[in-house]
């Protein structure tokens, strides 16, 4: 009896073997056991590498490297026109957390959460801005607003959201046109205003320099008596007379304040 039993387990131990499933989790990758008879494991996330599963219970594989989901999209502005966008989300599931997501949302998660998540989001941060507004100063504003939004939805359900790339914004013909027009026109006026302030800075620099220079002989002709004249006139007499040149020299009236003349003359 004894060999019997030992027998009929080793018999049983054996099928069991044969029939058990081996799985291997490659890196970048993390594993679901799913048991019939107990449910599934909620607090153990399976790890990369080699695993024997009983074939009555299930390894559920979930790849947790990023992953990069293009949408394109129309959506209304703020004052009703439809706009084109194409947008990049780059995400990845929460590793620890698989189980959790494959009980709410299984493996097929982009398109029961992921993809709708982003078009809501999208819709409502672009709906808050002009197509102008959108088109050319707030794009990297609506990027933040719409990362900040979806990210939070996200990590609630198992999911990290490691950026929101808006690729493309596409207006209708006649709106684009008209924001270009409307730019260029702002560009020429900033332009405008600003040769308008150089020269007026320019003019008040003349003004400026030309009051000083009013005031600076002013003040010289102020001190120039005509004592200080007559004396800088005999010493350039003086320095004259020492010259080796001949010359005739006129002495003025000396009752009139007249100054020496000098005549020229030759070696």
């Amino acid at each position: 009896m004894t060999w019997g039993i030992l027998g009929f387990f080793t018999v049983v131990v054996l099928i069991v073997l044969s029939s058990a499933t081996f799985v291997t989790i490659d890196s970048g990758e993390r594993g679901v056991l799913f048991r019939p008879f107990e449910g599934l494991e909620k607090e153990t996330v399976f790890a990369p590498g080699f695993h024997v599963v009983a074939p009555w219970n299930t390894m559920y594989v979930y790849e947790v490297r990023e992953r990069q989901l293009e949408e394109q999209m129309e959506v209304l502005s703020s004052n009703g026109l439809n706009i084109r966008l194409d947008v990049t989300a780059r995400i990845r599931p929460n590793f620890g957390q698989v189980p959790l997501l494959h009980e709410t949302f299984a493996k097929d998660y982009v398109e029961r959460l992921v993809r709708p998540e982003i078009r809501s989001s999208v819709r409502q941060v672009i709906g808050k801005f002009t197509p102008e507004e959108l088109y050319s100063t707030k794009r990297d504003e609506v990027q933040t607003l719409i990362t900040e939004e979806l990210s939070s939805t996200l990590a609630a359900n198992y999911i990290d959201l490691r950026a929101i790339l808006i690729r493309d914004i596409e207006l209708p013909d006649k709106v684009r046109t008209a924001i270009e027009e409307k730019l260029e026109a702002e560009q020429a006026s900033l332009k405008y205003e600003y040769i308008l302030t150089r020269e007026k800075q320019e003019a008040e620099r003349r003004l400026i320099e030309a009051q000083a220079k009013a005031d600076a002989n002013r003040i010289l002709t102020a001190s120039l008596s005509e004592n200080i004249l007559r004396d800088k006139g005999i010493e350039a007499t003086l320095e004259l007379a020492k010259s080796p040149n001949s010359k005739v020299v006129v002495v003025g009236d000396a009752g009139s304040g007249g100054l020496p003349l000098i005549l020229g003359g030759g070696n």
